[in-house]
Formats: structure tokens, C-alpha cells, sequence
């Protein structure tokens, strides 16, 4: 297939070619595309799912289709052809292969035979890891790496069976004009990156809201984390099953949840108890004559927090906005109330890395491209894999300069890494 350099500049992975043969579609994984995902873990992927070739002398085998639907994400504007043209240019301009490029209903059938599972078991087992090391800025609290949750909606091309499988968002009184697809991600808060992603229909119904979606993803969180979550996603339930993994929680929750006190602290904070919804007046008096007396309490009755509350600076909007936080982290002197008000912030990086997948990677408003709902998580996928590709290559580039990946221009990287991908001047000959 080739050997891997990298250029002079130290930044994006390179091909040096070493030999012509084979067909020019096996050599498509070139650049980013490769450097995230090599070509072994999608071949086990592919066998995971029983996708392998028919024949081996297909001319769009499976771990092609995955390069592809990544680069579908790379290049949103551009239909099929273009989109495989653009990555075989750097080749054919050299002179070591003579092709005709797929049709659109080629490549289309090639899609429809790859599914989308195995793009989910990739991201899922093996691409969607923290990217963020111990030298990069803005990634931690303390010892322990942030990361946010937070949820988006896709427009997808208004098909039946796309109106069927997802439904139009706004309600019955005021439809979105397209069928939409609901995705909630775990990000790391330093880079962005998408730990993990949860999909379903973006019209409603049960299970299918920001909640609901978000409580398949807590099984993702590690004990050396911190979720920021904001107050549409607390409920007893999901704030419990969330801190049982054993990462460390920061949420903020409504004003109408009580939070009775259990002990004042030293920093202006306080601790109090989250209880059981269903739990009767009498019993949650009990819980909290307990709580007081510093008894043990049944785990799925209450949970004592440590409580943060903070205005936030005025915004010129009227009356002062109360910011209540929820926290498992105890310790004032580590941890103490400020600190902890001012690290909540980062919860607002889940909404920025949403915007840069949706604004700058998909393009502003724009409608995915696929017509049938198992090719529209296909999609979906492709743009976390490429998403995350792109997100690990800036906070490589920020860890090094010793900067805040936030600093990096993520439009900048994406024109970048568009030009590179088909760049002929990023092979060598």
C-alpha cells in the first residue's frame, strides 16, 4: 500500500508511494482520513459486521466506502463524482494510474452494500478516545479531564422514508420544513473531540428526546473524568446512574429543584440531597435528619452533593440570572466554590464543537445529502469520524505550541486540510 512520512513542516501525514500496483481506489486512503483510522482497524470492522468483498477485484471494496463516507463529510458541497475525484487528483496527476471514476449510482450501491453499523463500531470502539494529553491547556480541572454533553438536530432530505424513521422537529403546529435527526455527543471540553454519540428521531415522542439519548452514553464516562452537563439533562436517575460510573459530575439544574441544607461550608457553598422523585414528604424529612446526623443513605433514595450558587455578570437583560450547581467533588480546599463556577463555563465547548460539526464542517443550514435513514447514520457517523480526525490534528498542533486549542481557527483547519488532502505537492512521486 505505501509507506507513511511526514512532510517537512511536521503537520499532516503524507504517502510515499512505493509501488504502482493495485487499483487507485485502494490507495484513496491518503492524509487525514488514514492517519485517524488505519486501514486494519476498518477491515476488522468490516469483518465484525460480515461486509468483506465478494470479489477481489471489486473496484469499491468496504474499507473504500468508510474512506469515503468520511470524505463525503470533508468535502459537503461536492456531489459523488467530485468528491471521489478530488481525493484520486494527486494520483492521476503523477502519472501511476490510468482510472475512470465511479458513477454517482456506483457509489451510491457501494454505500447501500457497507451499511452504517460499521462505521458505529468504529467510532464507537475504537475512534471516539480523548485526544487532550497531560501538557494540553484548557483539558483539565485539577486531575481530572473535562468533558460536556449536549445535544443538536440534522435536517435531512424530506423523503418518505426519512419522514417515516424521524419525523419533522417544531411540533404539529409549526413543522421543521425537513425531517430532522436528534444526536447527542459526549465531547472532551479541551479539544472537542466526540467521545460519544447517540442518534434518533428529531419529531418526538418517548426516548427520543436530548434526555433520553443522553442516558446511553453515560456508560462512556471514566473515573478520571468531570461531565458538565446543563439543567435540561438532570433528572435523580440520570444524575445517579451518571455519578455510578465513577466519573466526578459539575451540573447545573433548575430553580424549582430542592435543595434543602444539609451543612454550610467554608466557601460559600453548601451540602444538601437529591432525592428519589416518588419519595413521599415524611421520607424525605427522614433522608434529611439522617443526612444532618451524617448517617449512610440508601443510594437510590438520595445522594448528597456539595451546592454552588453564583450570578453570573450582568448581561443587560433585567433581573440577575442564579446559576445552581450540582457537584460529587466535596473538597472546598481542592475544589473550592469559584473554581468550580468558572470551570462550569467550559460546558458551553459542547455547543461550540455542535456548531463547528453543523456550521463549518456540514455548512450553514445545510441539508444532508442521503435519502434513506440507514444511509443518513451512515452520514452521520462519517462526519464524527472526520469530525474527531479534525479535532485531534488541532490539539496536536495547540499541545506543541503550548497553546489553547480553542486559539486554532477550526474553519482555518478544515480549508487546510481540504487543500492537503488534494494537494499533489502531498505526495512524493
Amino acid at each position: 500500500m505505501g509507506e507513511w512520512a511526514r512532510d517537512r513542516a511536521g503537520k499532516l501525514p503524507i504517502m510515499t508511494l512505493t509501488s504502482p500496483a493495485g487499483g487507485l481506489l485502494d490507495q484513496i486512503s491518503v492524509g487525514l482520513l488514514t492517519s485517524s483510522l488505519p486501514r486494519e482497524v476498518i477491515d476488522e470492522a468490516i469483518a465484525q459486521h460480515g461486509k468483506q468483498a465478494k470479489r477481489s477485484d471489486g473496484k469499491l471494496p468496504p474499507h473504500v466506502m468508510v474512506y469515503f463516507a468520511m470524505a463525503l463529510a470533508l468535502f459537503g458541497e461536492e456531489d459523488y463524482e467530485e468528491v471521489i475525484t478530488r481525493l484520486a487528483q494527486p494520483l492521476a496527476r503523477w502519472g501511476c494510474w490510468d482510472w475512470e471514476a465511479p458513477t454517482t449510482g456506483g457509489l451510491t450501491q457501494a454505500r447501500q452494500r457497507l451499511g452504517w453499523q460499521v462505521l458505529e463500531t468504529i467510532f464507537t470502539q475504537v475512534t471516539a478516545e480523548p485526544v487532550a494529553d497531560a501538557l494540553t491547556r484548557g483539558a483539565w480541572l485539577g486531575h481530572l479531564r473535562t468533558v460536556s454533553i449536549d445535544g443538536m438536530v440534522l435536517d435531512v432530505p424530506d423523503s418518505a422514508a426519512n419522514a417515516a424513521e424521524f419525523g419533522y422537529g417544531g411540533g404539529s403546529a409549526t413543522p421543521s420544513a425537513f425531517p430532522q435527526v436528534r444526536v447527542v455527543t459526549l465531547n472532551e471540553c479541551g479539544s472537542h473531540a466526540p467521545l460519544a454519540a447517540a442518534m434518533g428521531p428529531g419529531g418526538g415522542g418517548k426516548g427520543t428526546g436530548e434526555q433520553s439519548l443522553a442516558r446511553t452514553l453515560y456508560h462512556r464516562l471514566e473515573p478520571d473524568m468531570v461531565l458538565l452537563a446543563d439543567r435540561n439533562f438532570y433528572s435523580f436517575t440520570d444524575f445517579t446512574q451518571a455519578a455510578d460510573t465513577g466519573a466526578q459530575l459539575l451540573w447545573r439544574v433548575k430553580d424549582t429543584l430542592e435543595l434543602p441544607v444539609v451543612q454550610f461550608l467554608a466557601d460559600g457553598s453548601y451540602t444538601s440531597l437529591v432525592m428519589a422523585p416518588k419519595l413521599s414528604k415524611k421520607q424525605r424529612t427522614h433522608l434529611l435528619g439522617a443526612a444532618r446526623q451524617g448517617h449512610d443513605l440508601e443510594a437510590d433514595q438520595a445522594r448528597l452533593v456539595r451546592v454552588i450558587e453564583y450570578e453570573p455578570p450582568d448581561r443587560g437583560q433585567g433581573e440577575p440570572e442564579v446559576i445552581c450547581l450540582i457537584t460529587t467533588l466535596g473538597d472546598t480546599r481542592a475544589m473550592p466554590a469559584a473554581r468550580l463556577a468558572q470551570a462550569y463555563q467550559q460546558r458551553w465547548e459542547s455547543e461550540g464543537a455542535n456548531a463547528e460539526l453543523k456550521t463549518s464542517l456540514r455548512g450553514p443550514g445545510r441539508v444532508l445529502r442521503s435519502h434513506r435513514p440507514d444511509m443518513v447514520r451512515q452520514e452521520i457517523y462519517g462526519y464524527l469520524l472526520t469530525y474527531h480526525a479534525l479535532c485531534a490534528l488541532i490539539c496536536a498542533a495547540a499541545t506543541e505550541a503550548d497553546t489553547d486549542p480553542d486559539r486554532i481557527k477550526f474553519t482555518r483547519t478544515v480549508r487546510l486540510v481540504r487543500r492537503r488532502v488534494v494537494d499533489p505537492a502531498a505526495f512524493s512521486p
